[in-house]
């Protein structure tokens, strides 16, 4: 059996406020990588905090994670700073303000959560608004995609200065299908050249500065393959690694949405996951599903794999009363608070 010490390829969720028994015994499998955490996990900051702190007891080397993009999504509200959707900065921002409180908002999202101690958060969005999509829409920067990549990157630089990695998503662009991947698996049915010449252009940018983690989309891009690209060798592969040059963390999207189910079983989508090059697969929602990955996957050797996982644990960690007390926060909560007024007016 492999040591708890490294780093599984499975990142599961929970059910409340507090571990149970289940969920105690499920973070000591050797297959478990990571923790995703819900708005049901959340109560308060000193209430997370404590979570986490019992979650690091039982396994040190764990990810813990969340989305919290801001606007739709954003899992923990009370006690942080509210973060309006990526859209609104360019809609009311004028230019020369743009990209330094883009920078601002990164930075402020990661402090607040590296004060708590998760690791990481899904973001930056990078799919290209294409006015289609209801399940992108405002979570995109912008419909231009050279906006896209400037915007987010500003933003991902922000978050780097707080310790926190990023993470793009969903690659290689959500944004021209209208179908939602949790209730449908959706098709793009757009040529590679076109796909390339917008959606991944954003992708680019940030790889070029060393983007940590990429999360594939539950989209099948028939004219590259018949298979969704988060279980495409194809995409993560041939385009992701091999033409985008990208060497971070490919984390599924969630194993348990409908976009994933043409696989088959829990097992069966874990696999196919892992075998088109993900290093980490997300089971949410599904408590009954995460015995039968973890189970699927222990006897997998993950240990490539450590390097990419390692790269994407928290830095300069923040007692959250010190970051609360200092200028640099206050500041740029008054700033997005401000942006916050705007965006209601």
């Amino acid at each position: 059996m492999a040591s708890i010490s490294l780093l599984g390829p499975v990142m599961f969720d929970l059910r409340g406020h507090t571990l149970n028994g289940e969920e105690k015994e499920l973070l000591l499998h050797p297959a478990t990588g990571g923790v995703i955490l819900f708005t049901r996990n959340y109560e308060a900051p000193e209430q997370i905090t404590g979570l986490i702190a019992s979650l690091r007891a039982l396994r040190p080397a764990l990810l813990i994670s969340v989305d919290h993009e801001g606007g739709r999504v954003q899992r923990f509200r009370p006690g942080f700073t509210r973060l309006p959707p990526a859209a609104r900065y360019a809609q009311c921002l004028a230019q020369g303000e743009l990209l330094p409180t883009l920078e601002i908002a990164g930075w402020l999202m990661a402090a607040e959560l590296r004060s708590v101690g998760v690791d990481f958060s899904f973001a930056p969005v990078l799919d290209v608004d294409c006015g289609i999509s209801e399940i992108i829409g405002d979570r995109s920067f912008s419909r231009d995609p050279v906006q896209v990549g400037a915007y987010a990157l500003a933003f991902a630089q922000g978050m780097r200065r707080a310790g926190m990695a990023a993470v793009g998503k969903h690659f290689p662009g959500h944004g021209a299908v209208a179908l939602d991947s949790h209730l449908t698996l959706p098709e793009d049915p757009r040529s590679y050249a076109e796909i390339a010449g917008k959606d991944l252009l954003s992708f680019k940018t940030l790889i070029a500065e060393n983007l940590e983690g990429v999360m594939p989309a539950h989209v099948v891009y028939r004219a590259m393959d018949d298979k969704p690209a988060g279980f495409s060798r194809r995409w993560i592969e041939d385009v992701l690694r091999g033409e985008l040059g990208f060497n971070g963390a490919v984390f599924s999207d969630d194993l348990s949405m409908e976009g994933a189910a043409f696989a088959g079983g829990y097992d069966e989508r874990a696999h196919l996951a892992i075998e088109a090059g993900c290093d980490m697969v997300l089971v949410c929602n599904q408590p009954d599903a995460t015995g039968w990955v973890l189970e699927a996957l222990e006897k997998l050797n993950w240990k490539a794999r450590q390097a990419r996982l390692t790269a994407m644990r928290g830095r300069f960690p923040t007692d959250r009363s010190a970051l609360l007390k200092s200028a640099q926060w206050r500041e740029a909560a008054e700033t997005l608070n401000r942006l916050n007024e705007q965006v209601a007016a």
